[in-house]
């Protein structure tokens, strides 16, 4: 399962998730998870989000492009 660390209204999440569901087409299922949802979450990643998680491999929303998320879905 993929992680998709997200929050509201958040244009770069956005652009993320279009881009994660166009390059899922082994249709892994992804668990949208806000942030805001708790304390840890929302310290660990209020300054990185949009984060992709899989197979123990993230990447985060500096990091966010075609080449990267292809890689984590695919080599992982």
């Amino acid at each position: 399962m993929i992680q998709f660390y997200t929050k509201n209204n958040c244009p770069l999440c956005d652009e993320a998730k279009a881009l994660l569901n166009m390059l899922n087409t082994d249709n892994i299922p992804v668990e949208e998870i806000d942030i805001y949802q708790s304390d840890s979450l929302l310290e660990e990643y209020q300054l990185i989000i949009p984060v992709i998680a899989y197979k123990g491999n993230k990447v985060y929303g500096n990091e966010m492009n075609i080449e990267n998320v292809s890689r984590l879905l695919h080599d992982s």
